[in-house]
């Protein structure tokens, strides 16, 4: 997670301006010495390139890498805030959260966290009147839609990192602060995911530990989520996040049919991603209610179709 210093760095910088590290070092009040690591930090992540100046000193730049581009962004919509002074990691999670209005304890569950650290996450907002409204439910104000675009920018460009560490060709396809969804380009990332420990094959792929065995034209995706057990009713979102088309639709219902997935728990699952009115569409035709007619989010199989993927795949 980009930290407190590193984020007075970019603040210093985000305008387009070279600075040696002697001038940070007065721009923010770090000692050279921290600086010395935060600059290679931030170097490594691509946030800043850098040259030799005079005497051979370090002279470094913002790059156009997406966070500082949010950075940018939050800057020049909301400039009278000094942001690196009031955004910890912590509370660059915690926004993550407040797109809508969401109680502590919820945000708290979500982020493994106890409700006393999320209330003090939430503090120096607070103490701006940045939330609406005052409580039990937190949201953003609407005019701080840039600070959540760049704490989402902070949060991607934190598991892009780590897994590219892993497999240089991986993507994320979904993420929040504490779990992502990767998708890898060749067999070689692959390999070295499977045998990663904080990462899990998930989506379509894990259907065969359940009886359920697809050919796959794609590459496999995995899971970050270390702290947690990876369950079918995650198994089944990850598929369905990753593309919603009839096919992948149908191949989730074989799934919850065939492990009895309980809609409540399911839907509790897909509310983190968006996918709510899919498991809602989902249900009806798993208890023997096909409607051509009816309207959804999702491409729904037809009767007969459904009945013949049954049949093939073994599903009673």
């Amino acid at each position: 997670m980009l930290t407190e210093a590193g984020l007075a760095v970019i603040g210093a910088l985000h305008t387009g301006r070279e600075a040696t590290v002697a001038e940070l070092a007065a721009d923010t009040e770090y000692s050279q010495a921290h600086l010395y690591d935060i600059l290679d930090d931030l170097l490594g992540a691509g946030l800043l390139d850098e040259r030799r100046g005079p005497s051979n000193q370090r002279v470094v730049r913002v790059t156009n890498h997406p966070v500082v581009e949010a950075y940018r962004t939050l800057q020049a919509d909301l400039g009278h805030v000094d942001w690196a002074d009031l955004l910890s990691p912590s509370t660059l999670r915690v926004c993550w959260y407040l797109d809508e209005p969401r109680r502590v304890a919820e945000i708290a569950d979500r982020l493994d966290r106890t409700r006393q650290a999320v209330h003090k996450a939430l503090s120096p907002l607070m103490h701006r009147a940045m939330l609406s409204p005052s409580g039990p439910e937190y949201a953003l104000n609407k005019e701080l839609a840039p600070l959540l675009s760049f704490a989402r920018a902070v949060v991607r460009h934190e598991h892009r990192s780590r897994v590219r560490e892993v497999a240089p060709s991986a993507v994320v396809e979904w993420c929040d602060p504490s779990r992502a969804l990767v998708r890898v380009q060749n067999s070689e990332d692959t390999d070295a995911l499977e045998v990663a420990s904080e990462w899990q094959l998930t989506g379509l792929a894990r259907f065969a530990e359940y009886g359920l065995q697809f050919f796959l034209a794609d590459k496999p995706v995995f899971w970050y989520a270390p702290e947690e057990e990876l369950t079918p009713a995650e198994v089944v979102c990850h598929t369905l996040v990753l593309d919603s088309g009839s096919r992948r639709v149908s191949y989730a219902m074989l799934l919850i049919e065939q492990l009895d997935i309980d809609q409540e728990t399911l839907t509790e699952t897909a509310r983190w991603y968006e996918l709510e009115a899919a498991v809602t569409a989902m249900y009806p035709p798993l208890q023997g209610a096909f409607d051509a007619s009816a309207e959804s989010s999702v491409v729904l199989p037809s009767e007969a179709e459904y009945a013949a993927l049954k049949a093939q795949y073994g599903v009673q």
